[in-house]
Formats: C-alpha cells, structure tokens, sequence
C-alpha cells in the first residue's frame, strides 16, 4: 500500500448533507484500516465535538487519530494522549472581542469542557455550532472577564457577505501574530498564528514515520486548503467551494454520492482503481 493515512475534513466530507457517515463511506474506512491504514479527523470542530466519530469509525481499535480545533490540538482517541496543543495568545482577545462588537458579528470561544462561550448575542450560526457538536452554549456578561483557562480558538460568525471584507481587514490587521481564514462562508477562524491543518499534519506525520506523500487529504472548505496543498494527493469533494478544488490534485464525487469511497479505494486498497 503506497499511501499510509487518509485525513478526513468532517462535515461536507466525511459526512452528507444530513449529517450523517453512511453505510458505503463507513465500511470503506474499516477496510483501509484493517489493511493497515491510519485514519485521522482533520476538523474546526472542537476535540469533544468528534467523540461520536471514535466508536463510529473504530479510532481506538485502530489507533486512529483526532485532530481538532484547525489543527491546535492532537490527540490519540486509543491513549487519551494530547500529541500536541497549542494556545491562543490570549493578549489579542479583548481586540477581538471589541472588533466583534464594533461589526456586530457574533464571537465564541470555548471553555475546558469544549462548551460554547459568548456575551454576544446567539445567532444561528452559533446554534448550529452547539447543534452539530453537542455543546452547551453559555452566555456570560464580559467575555474577556470569563476566559481564565487556556483556549485553542476564537471563532467569529455572521451573514457571509458581512464576513468576507471582515476577513480580508483582520488578515492584514494580524499577518503574522494570527492566523485568520474562514472554514464556512458563515465563519471565520481566529487562530494561533501558522496555526492550520497542515501544520498539524508536519508536526504529525514525522512521529509516525510517514511522509507527506503517503498522505491523502480530503476536504470540501476554504480551512481544508492548506491540507490539500500539503499531502501528495490532495482531494476535493464535488460539493467542494470553487477555490478548494482548485488547490486540489483530485476531485471526487460530492459527499452526498459517497465520493471518499472510490479515494479509498484507489489510493489505499486497490490502485488499478479508476476515479
């Protein structure tokens, strides 16, 4: 088997339009790894956010591997083990919080049991955030004031035509001290900076002895691009938006047609495959 780990983006690629890993897609990541293939989350979500994922998908059984938060965090679902961690840089959080406030967009965080955090108001992307994760939303009165604990990630939502300039001025306002990027149309990303999911999978792949060519990387949003870049076969879904599958290598069938079950076949089970 040439490849060794296919890294899979959750929602729009692992799952359907109903949230949902289906019966093709599931038995085809059981066959990758009983023929010795690793299987990794690569996700925004935060790390309890895929705890379904790791019954559902046998992570334990075989040593699968979570990786959550836009790549701030790592951990090995089998151990328990934290592989890597890296904070936000808390000094920038009363800016954000401010900024947020001055553009009347929404601004979350998460506390050290992964619940959703806010003083903004709840809007609907915040509960479908809460919705998909399983997470409690709470509302304090100063979000500054709440966050006495380490966290990996600010998130900021909102209407997508509003987000787009917002995203272009902070990238700019914090090139170099943040890494800024929208995962949705509908959100947008403050990160630790050079902090993404690619740089999850350098810190990664060398503690388990494999090279980024033997990497597959699927993905369908604008937060997997960098991924698709990185791995030797990088794999957009058909759903995928327009610039993701221009940094793609391949693009498959939409994540409603089962389109990771013929990337693994080719790649990790049978190469004489055709996609």
């Amino acid at each position: 088997m040439k490849h060794k780990i296919l890294v899979l983006d959750i929602d729009g690629t692992l799952t359907n339009s109903k949230k949902e890993i289906t019966p093709a897609t599931r038995k085809a990541i059981y066959a990758l790894q009983e023929n010795g293939g690793i299987a990794a989350i690569a996700t925004g979500r935060p790390t309890s956010g895929t705890n379904w994922l790791i019954d559902e998908l046998r992570l334990r059984e075989y040593n699968g591997l979570i990786i959550s938060y836009n790549g701030a965090r790592i951990v090995r679902p089998a151990t328990g083990e934290i592989l890597y961690n890296h904070p936000f840089p808390k000094q920038f959080l009363p800016q954000i919080v401010t900024y947020a406030g001055e553009h009347e967009v929404g601004l979350i965080t998460y506390d050290c049991q992964d619940n959703v955090i806010t003083a903004s108001r709840v809007d609907q992307y915040m509960e479908l955030e809460s919705r998909i994760n399983n997470l409690k939303i709470i509302q304090v009165p100063d979000l500054v004031e709440a966050v006495t604990f380490p966290i990996n990630k600010c998130l900021i939502s909102g209407e997508p035509d509003l987000l787009a300039p917002l995203t272009e001025e902070l990238a700019k306002r914090y090139y170099g001290v943040l890494n800024i990027y929208r995962s949705e149309p509908f959100f947008l990303e403050i990160m630790p900076p050079a902090i993404d999911k690619a740089h999850a999978l350098e810190r990664l792949l060398p503690s388990l002895g494999i090279s980024r060519e033997e990497c597959v990387c699927c993905g369908d949003g604008y937060n997997d691009i960098t991924m698709l870049r990185f791995a030797g076969v990088g794999v957009a879904m058909g759903n995928a938006q327009k610039e993701v599958k221009e940094s793609a290598d391949v693009i498959t069938l939409t994540n409603d047609e089962d389109g990771l079950v013929p990337i693994i076949e080719k790649y990790f089970l049978d190469d004489t495959k055709t996609i």
